[in-house]
Formats: structure tokens, C-alpha cells, sequence
């Protein structure tokens, strides 16, 4: 692949940079050596906290990849279910019996008990709204014996396991649970200990010497968030922060090579058509949007060839999913003519965010795109935080999405569900299908192998057949690890960034 060529850095990012960076790496938490030996991991995020690292909320990711917040269950390289803080399980029908770590300390110097895991899946359970690896499911867990834990279902899960890997059903201590909010700090089971928080701007972790795992390599880890992409990369060239995550393709020729590092993501950037109302409510006009996407052009122009074109919405860090599918036939689905309505005329609002730097490039070139179908196009571009309850309230026409599609469970069935189910929690599309329901349930009731990996593609077929959502491109996360760096995770989930094994020379 042919790399643009390197252009100089501009100094306005560089000041951007040191703006957003300088204090938060400052005294005890530049990077030099604590007790203990070794530095300090300076770690520049993308996003910052959406409620307060609520574990209940997507802010459950940042404190699985601190590793600080813990789960029942991990997932291995293929998703299958291996023990964390359960050491094993066994199923009996709509029950799993999950045995509990022995000799697991919370932050705050309290045990880990069959009790304070019953807490935490029940607080989840009982969540409004629900963590999304739980929609569709009825979950109750309770307290047996010295060590297990009895997680009981309302039908028959064959996905139980997968589900506890989730880190919004992380264990967290009792005090987590003491105000109207769950509050993460000093409640964890992790090598690193969540100490601070300053609101949307920073966080700090000390390593938790007694971790049942053993020790962590390096002394801490100082979080800032930093949403702008182009602050973000010059961080890293600059040596303000050790690890860098979601560094924009636009930054990425500009930084070393050798410090860069490109993985295939379960995670798809998709236009979710809303079927519910306005324009795209007509089959035949969303089969015209669809038609009017280039989505290769967008991969070339807008993210320099660092992405695949989609031809599902399951990608390449999938590879069974390109091997299962076939050509998704239309007929009978949203329009039964099968034409291709005539958009002239037609006006529509697409949303998108500013958080992933190339959304409003790729808003820009659909606008272009859909224009020249026929289409009148306006564009509507916030942060995240200020754009989410629109989208989900169907205020759109359509909405841009970088979407990750195996994020909860390591199995895509769940990520299909909240997106495309009648009942669906993230379903953007507002879409009502009773095909498409019948083909979802079929999949999540599916014993994990071969079997349900066939029904989750009949599944994605179901939905794609509707144009409810149109995929265009699936992505490749750019990581930054500074020279001194080593140990990092490079997770294609986005579980994991800093471990125990993690440190800076």
C-alpha cells in the first residue's frame, strides 16, 4: 500500500497539543519514577467520561482498558469464554453456576464474595437503560454457597459466559453502589487502582500491589482526554503522552511508522437510514441512497486507504463472516417492486459527530454523493455527547456511525440486536421488521459454533435486504506507542490498551 507523502506537522497542532497536555503529566505524574521503580504511563484518550466512568455506560470500556474494572469471564483472540474472576461455569438449562475466585481483593481492601458479585450483575440488570450486552434478556443472579454464584436467564442463553466477558458487567465493591450513581474509584479488582477523577479532563490509577494476578510492571497510568485527533497524534511526536489512542488516518503519515501501529477492527462506519419517518420511511428512496454511495472513494479519499470497503456489516477482523456470506436478496423486503425511487427534490438531514475526526469528512463527500443522486442535503455535526439522544430519538434522516460490531460479547449477534430488533436499544434506524426480528432471535438463540455463526449471517442478510442501514467501510484502528513503550495491547474490542505487562523504559 502506497503511504501519502509525510507532510510537516503544523505548528498550531503541536501548541494544541501542549495546551490540552501540559499539567495533567506534571510532578508525580510525569512519567519519572515512583516507588516501586519504573515511570508512569501518560495515556491520551479519545473520548472523555459520558457519565461520571459509570461502569452502567460506555465509559465501562475505559475502565476495562486502565484495568482497573474487572468481569466474571474474558474473552480469548476468537471469543471464546475463558475465567477471570470466575474460575469456571457450568450450564442446566436457563442457569449457569459460576464458581468465584478465591483470595480477589477490591481496592478499597474488602474480599471479593459471592454477594458482591450478585450486586453488581443485579445493579446491571436492573439499569435504565440496560447495558446493551443484556437487551433482550431477562437476568437474575443470586448467592450459593461459599463461592458460586447462580446466573439464571428468562430463556435459554447459550451466550451466558459471553456476556459476563462485557466490561459494563464488571464487579465492583460495595462502596461503588453508596450514592444515587455508581462510582468506580477505589472499587475495582484490577493491577491499577482508579484513584482520581477530574471530571471530563483527566484521571489517575496507582498500581494495586495485593492483585490476585501479580503485580503490574509499571507504578501508574495518567489519563487525559483529548478529543481533538490532530492534539492527540502531536502528543505522541511531541513525547507529551506514552500511549495514544485513535490516532486519525489525516495524523497518521505524519507521526513514525515505527511508532504506529494499524489493526483491523470489528467496527463498521455505516449510514443508518431512518425507516420510521421522514424521506427514508419510502423503501425505494433508501434503495436509492444506497445505490448513490461510493463507498470506495471514501476509503481512498477520506481515510488514504487505511480502511476495507464493506460488503456486509461484518468485516475482516470477522473472517468467517466473508467466507458464510452471499448475495442479499431483496425481494420481498421494504419495497416488494424492487425499484429504485426517484430522490429530486427530496431533502435530508444527516447526523454525525466530531469525536472520530473522519465522520464530518465522510458526512462532506455523502453529501456530494447523495446531491448528485438527486437528494438535497444538510448536514448536522456535534460531539457525541450532544448528538447521541437525537439520533436515538430518530431527529435524522440519516446518521453516520462508526459502529463496533463484536464490542459486548465478542459475538456480533448482540451488537445486531441493539442495532436492528424491533426492541433494540441503539436502534438509530428506528427500524420494525417482524423478518428481521424472527432472523435476530433465531441467531442469539444459537449454541456458539458453526451454527450460529451461519444464522448471525442470515441474520445481517435480513437486515441489509431492508436498507435500513448501509455499510460502507470497516476500519482500522491506529494505535500510537511511544519508542519506550512496551507491552500494550493492540485489542481489535477495544477492551484492552494498558495491562500488567504494560510499562515505559
Amino acid at each position: 500500500m502506497r503511504l501519502p507523502a509525510r507532510r510537516l506537522l503544523p505548528a498550531t497542532a503541536l501548541t494544541a497539543a501542549s495546551a490540552l497536555l501540559t499539567g495533567c503529566f506534571t510532578g508525580a505524574e510525569s512519567g519519572a519514577g515512583s516507588e516501586g521503580g519504573g515511570k508512569r504511563i501518560r495515556v491520551a484518550m479519545m473520548q472523555p467520561p459520558r457519565s461520571g466512568l459509570s461502569p452502567l455506560s460506555d465509559d465501562a470500556f475505559k475502565l476495562s482498558r486502565w484495568s482497573t474494572a474487572e468481569t466474571l469471564v474474558k474473552l480469548d483472540e476468537d471469543g471464546d469464554a475463558e475465567p477471570a474472576l470466575s474460575t469456571g461455569w457450568t450450564q442446566s438449562g436457563k442457569s449457569w453456576s459460576f464458581t468465584v475466585r478465591d483470595g480477589v481483593t477490591f481496592h478499597d481492601g474488602t474480599e471479593l464474595t459471592p454477594e458482591d458479585v450478585v450486586r453488581s450483575l443485579t445493579e446491571a440488570a436492573g439499569a435504565s437503560p440496560k447495558p446493551r450486552i443484556l437487551d433482550g434478556v431477562e437476568l437474575t443472579a443470586k448467592a450459593e454457597g461459599d463461592d458460586t454464584v447462580v446466573v439464571t436467564t428468562g430463556d435459554e442463553d447459550p451466550l451466558v459466559p459471553q456476556r459476563l466477558s462485557s466490561p459494563q458487567l464488571s464487579i465492583l465493591s460495595a462502596k461503588a453502589y453508596a450514592g444515587k450513581t455508581v462510582d468506580p474509584v477505589g472499587a475495582g479488582t484490577g493491577p491499577f487502582e482508579l484513584t482520581k477523577v477530574n471530571g471530563t479532563s483527566s484521571a489517575a490509577l496507582d498500581r494495586f500491589d495485593d492483585y490476585w494476578g501479580g503485580k503490574a510492571e509499571s507504578p501508574g497510568i495518567d489519563v487525559t482526554f483529548v478529543p481533538d485527533g490532530t492534539a492527540r497524534a502531536a502528543a505522541l511526536r511531541s513525547g507529551e503522552a506514552d500511549i495514544v489512542e485513535a490516532v486519525p488516518v489525516s495524523q497518521a503519515a505524519l507521526l513514525d511508522e515505527d511508532l504506529i501501529t494499524e489493526v483491523p477492527m470489528p467496527r463498521t462506519n455505516t449510514l443508518y437510514l431512518n425507516t420510521e419517518k421522514g424521506v427514508f420511511k419510502d423503501a425505494s428512496l433508501r434503495a436509492a441512497a444506497r445505490g448513490a454511495i461510493d463507498a470506495e472513494s471514501i476509503v481512498k479519499g477520506v481515510y488514504e486507504g487505511r480502511a476495507d470497503v464493506a460488503e456486509g456489516l461484518l468485516g475482516p477482523a470477522l473472517p468467517w463472516a466473508a467466507e458464510l456470506r452471499t448475495p442479499v436478496s431483496r425481494t420481498g423486503a421494504g419495497d416488494p417492486s424492487g425499484k429504485t425511487g426517484d430522490p429530486s427534490g427530496k431533502t435530508i438531514t444527516i447526523g454525525t459527530f466530531t469525536d472520530r475526526a473522519e465522520l464530518p469528512e465522510v458526512a462532506a463527500v455523502l453529501q456530494q454523493q447523495l446531491q448528485k443522486a438527486g437528494f438535497k442535503v444538510k448536514l448536522d455535526v456535534r460531539e457525541y455527547a450532544n448528538i447521541e439522544s437525537d439520533a436515538l430519538a430518530g431527529e435524522f434522516d440519516a446518521f453516520i456511525l462508526s459502529r463496533a460490531t463484536v464490542l459486548d460479547s465478542g459475538d456480533p449477534a448482540a451488537y445486531l440486536y441493539s442495532d436492528f430488533a424491533s426492541d433494540g436499544s441503539f436502534n438509530i434506524s428506528r427500524l420494525a421488521d417482524s423478518g428481521v426480528d424472527k432472523a435476530l432471535r433465531k441467531a442469539g438463540g444459537t449454541e456458539a459454533g458453526e451454527a450460529r455463526r451461519k444464522a448471525v449471517i442470515a441474520a445481517e442478510a435480513a437486515v441489509l435486504a431492508t436498507d435500513a442501514a448501509v455499510p460502507m467501510l470497516h476500519e482500522r484502528v491506529i494505535q500510537g506507542d511511544a519508542a519506550g513503550v512496551t507491552g500494550a495491547a493492540h485489542d481489535p474490542r477495544e477492551r484492552e490498551l494498558v495491562t500488567a505487562d504494560t510499562r515505559v523504559k
